[in-house]
């Protein structure tokens, strides 16, 4: 038995975490995120001409753009151009020597100050974007002051603009109307050239030219690029340059057997045979070229194979006009990414593979430097990655390169930084693509909690005998914890923690599946690197994954998908795939107590028995003409409820309903602008209470949540003759009677069935006007339900998630008047019809996060603390105490002062015990 005795001292002496108002930024943490970098929208810049020091500048697939500090990876600047996944093309461009990038998605083009990300202009084309370029030199010239962008919209009738680089005016524009579709548009010293894809009558592509006049855009040339085999598709044009420094346009055939080069402004067409080193077909061919006007024209083209690739280096030949291969770079297995710098006028080519870094010169093929790869990736990573593509910045001293920097984006989703071949920081990127999340415990620590569970059920002796076992077991880690004793107790002596303890449960593992079908987790205590990461699903480019990640017990995740279909097992701890036959796995019995799968088609919700045929519906919901749904959200399965009843200020109860089987049906009615709001019974599908909003925002979210017996959602008004536009939050609490120690028709019913249809709950319900818009709703979640649950709101708009306390909220608050004493006891105060959302509600604090899509929360092993964990485009996560801290030590508690005291008690209590008891000694002779 002195094995608890010793696990116990130790637990007394570690260090107690608390959540207080002082620890802001400690307990919680935050990945303020871009997304995938795209390899071209991201490269190195000098936000400062006068300045050495460079910024990396990336346009992510999110719709961020961003500048990233490459000594330590955070996020200077950032603006978020778009919701969710951009549909359409998106460029940055930056000007040589400029403090200004240029971004440009979908119709809209806008400049950046480089330094700051502060907004110096917006010009919106007159249809999407197909390209947005530079013009670095104007009539042989540069450009003073800010130098114009050049853009190609697309749409009917495809025109090139010219804007002014200080204020986004149009200079001049040039409608194209030959009807071909706009592809790139580029520059030379003295023209400005629209490339144009001509589908000729049998279905293929023609390359077609079109020269402008910079200063006025009027059509000098135009011409079309003969060519033996002509292009199927679009494609296989890997490279058109932008300006002088890579002035021309390749393209390859579609078996990827010849490469062909042309000089913009010249008809001639340079061809060039692909060799094949193996057996393996090419698969895929990039062109690396600089992009600094005064740099040397020379290209590096890259090959790969599904095993293996290669690089050939050409140089351009400006005042001949021609094209001649250099060199070659070798053949190694695996992906390679390669990278284009320049300094001055040299070009020099940096080579990332698993295992080394290497750069060699444009002008030669000798390596200038080479560095072996150490720490690639995530530490306990449980699968080999590869680099997909990198951008790198160079230092030369005399002939050699003497570092060179690379930012690279890996197959895992994280983006490194290699500086000689050592990763200085990496950044979770694929955390920005995640779709859903659950929290959850290693095997060994829910194991120990179904020992306790099983204890408490059982008889006396019983329980008494399985806990001897159990201690007989843990005798096994005896020797551990004596040899960790003495750490453990200076820990606690000093007020220190250990990073890999979790006696409260605030270190659950976070498993999170990304739209690209990806499997990760995440320590929750230390959520900066990744415990392991695996690809489950095969994703083809341009579509998304959509699957929800459920906990099991026994360390077990499991995953379902959309259109229901389960995969394989995981186990929590190691990611690896598990089978029910490998491994035991115990599901509780769910609440709801009858589980129940939703489907939707032609419009109605369908239910369906957990199980049983899809065919064989439970009941179907139709909604009114007119209506479409919206959103379902049911009670949580883990939703325990300390107490049956409400105890009010005199001490009597009002009984809650307590459905185990409710749901939140949200439906909307485009044509009259009304929202509707069903909360239903799952297993009869029997509506219990609806209500209908007319003059609704339908753009904007409509949020719902529901827990225990009440449920809450958030729509936005719009203006009428008797109200203003504003945000609406409702709450509604559902009970089976409104009087008190009265539980209605319950009260003589032995059994109650959702099926009897009699059960019907009477609803409370309680509108507030809010500041803003409420983009997502959840609940906090404790161990017993003890504790006050929260409702936590996802503010898009200020980029906040709030907690809002539930007696804010409480639909009983008395309206029109004050509160009497009896409801002053429960906490009631008189009704206001409008909330602001108090600065100390902000879990996020000062922090911004962007594009949360949902918050999921999980309870400690303390009922005070509820943990929360938010994704979207950022990783938001913290832990709440919603009634305080009631079972745990506060941080500013004094520990060496309480151990001082005892010491100095001991001390005392040692020297006065025989004084005490020499002088009982001594009266009882003086009596006698």
């Amino acid at each position: 038995m002195m094995l608890p005795l010793l696990a116990a001292a130790c637990l007394l002496l570690r260090s107690a975490s608390a959540v207080f108002a002082d620890e802001a930024f400690n307990l919680d943490y935050h990945h303020a995120l871009l997304g995938k970098p795209q390899e071209s929208t991201t490269f190195f810049h000098r936000p400062n001409p006068a300045s050495r020091a460079s910024l990396i500048y990336s346009l992510s697939e999110k719709g961020v753009l961003g500048a990233v500090n490459p000594r330590d990876g955070s996020l200077v600047w950032r603006q978020l151009l778009s919701e969710g996944e951009s549909s359409g093309a998106s460029f940055l461009r930056a000007g040589e020597d400029q403090d200004a990038v240029v971004s440009g998605i979908g119709n809209r083009v806008d400049s950046w100050a480089a330094g700051d990300g502060r907004l110096a202009w917006s010009h919106v084309a007159p249809a999407s974007l197909q390209d947005v370029e530079i013009l670095e030199l104007s009539d042989g010239k540069e450009t003073p002051g800010a130098k114009d962008a050049l853009i190609l919209a697309g749409g009917e009738h495809a025109e090139v603009q010219r804007l002014d680089g200080a204020t986004g005016a149009v200079k001049w524009s040039h409608k194209l109307e030959s009807g071909d579709e706009p592809y790139q548009v580029s520059a030379s010293s003295t023209e400005v050239f629209a490339i144009l894809l001509h589908k000729t009558m049998l279905g293929y592509i023609k390359i077609k030219v079109v020269s402008l006049d910079p200063v006025t855009g009027k059509k000098t040339d135009e011409y079309t690029l003969a060519s033996d085999s002509e292009l199927a598709s679009a494609d296989t044009i890997i490279s058109v340059g932008a300006n002088s420094a890579s002035p021309i346009i390749a393209w390859t055939d579609s078996a990827y057997t010849t490469l062909k080069v042309n000089i913009i402004g010249t008809k001639a067409v340079s061809s060039f045979n692909i060799e094949k080193h193996n057996e393996h077909a090419v698969q895929r061919v990039a062109l690396h070229a600089p992009y600094h006007t005064n740099s040397l024209a020379h290209f590096l083209v890259h090959f790969e194979t599904a095993v293996s690739d290669w690089a050939e280096v050409y140089h351009v030949n400006l005042k001949k006009s021609t094209v001649e291969k250099a060199y070659s770079l070798p053949k190694v297995s695996g992906h390679s990414a390669f990278s284009t710098s320049t300094n001055d006028a040299n070009v020099y080519f940096t080579r990332v593979t698993n295992g080394q870094v290497s750069t060699v010169s444009s002008a030669s093929h000798g390596v200038l430097g080479r560095w072996a790869i150490s720490n690639f990736g995530t530490v306990g990573k449980s699968e080999e990655t590869a680099p997909l593509h990198a951008v790198s910045e160079v230092s030369i001293k005399g002939d050699s390169v003497s570092a060179v920097r690379s930012a690279v984006y890996l197959s895992s989703g994280e983006w490194v930084l290699l500086r000689d071949g050592s990763a200085t920081w990496q950044r979770l990127e694929v955390l920005a693509d995640t779709i859903s999340a659950a929290f959850t415990i290693p095997a060994e620590a829910e194991a120990l909690v179904h020992e306790l569970e099983e204890e408490a059920h059982s008889t006396p002796i019983h329980a008494y005998i399985h806990r001897v076992k159990r201690h007989i077991n843990d005798l096994k880690s005896l020797p551990e914890i004596v040899r960790n004793l003495p750490q453990s107790f200076m820990r606690g002596f000093l007020g220190t923690s250990d990073d890999h303890s979790d006696a409260f449960g605030f270190k659950k593992s976070i498993i999170c599946a990304t739209s690209s079908g990806r499997l990760l987790a995440l320590e929750g205590g230390n959520p900066n690197s990744i415990i392991w990461t695996k690809q489950v699903a095969d994703v083809p480019a341009g579509q998304s994954w959509a699957a929800r990640v459920e906990a099991l017990p026994n360390g077990v995740i499991r995953l379902i998908e959309d259109n229901g279909s389960e995969t394989p097992l995981f186990n929590a701890t190691t990611g690896e795939k598990i089978s029910s036959s490998s491994q035991e796995v115990h599901v509780d019995s769910p609440v709801p107590l009858v589980a129940v799968e939703y489907t939707l088609q032609n419009g109605e919700l369908a239910a369906t028995a957990s199980g049983q045929n899809k065919a064989d519906t439970l009941w179907r919901f139709v909604p009114q003409p007119g209506e479409k749904i919206l959103g379902l959200v049911s009670r949580p399965v883990n939703d325990p409820v300390a107490s049956i009843g409400k105890v009010l200020g005199d001490r009597n109860v009002l009984y809650k309903y307590l459905n185990p089987n409710l749901a939140l049906l949200v439906t909307a009615h485009e044509a009259v602008k009304s929202a509707s709001v069903y909360v239903l019974d799952t297993v009869s599908g029997a509506v219990i209470y609806s209500n209908t909003h007319k003059n609704v925002d339908l753009s904007e979210p409509i949020a719902s949540t529901l827990s225990e017996n009440w449920f809450a959602y958030s729509f936005t008004a719009e203006a009428s003759d008797s109200s203003p536009k504003g945000h609406q939050l409702v709450s509604g609490e559902l009970f089976e009677s409104l009087s008190s120690n009265d539980r209605g028709i319950l009260d003589a019913a032995v059994n109650v069935s959702s099926l009897s249809g009699s059960t019907e709950p009477h609803t409370l319900t309680q509108t507030y006007q809010i500041p803003e818009s409420i983009a997502k709703l959840s609940v906090t979640q404790t161990r017993q339900g003890i504790t006050s649950r929260q409702l936590l709101a996802v503010l898009a708009d200020s980029s906040a998630i709030v907690g809002i306390p539930r007696g804010v909220i409480d639909p009983r608050r008395p309206v029109g008047r004050d509160p009497t004493k009896n409801e002053q006891m429960e906490g009631l105060v008189r009704y206001a019809p409008v909330i602001e959302f108090d600065p100390k509600w902000h879990l996020n604090h000062a922090r911004e996060v962007l594009g949360i899509k949902n918050v999921v929360t999980s309870p400690a092993l303390l009922e005070s603390t509820s943990l929360i964990f938010a994704y979207g485009l950022d990783v938001f996560g913290t832990r709440l105490s919603p009634s305080f801290n009631f079972d745990m030590i506060g941080k500013d508690f004094n520990k060496f002062q309480m151990l001082a005291t005892v010491a100095a008690l001991a001390v005392v209590t040692f020297v006065v015990t025989p004084l005490v008891k020499r002088k009982q000694v001594n009266a009882r002779w003086q009596f006698a």
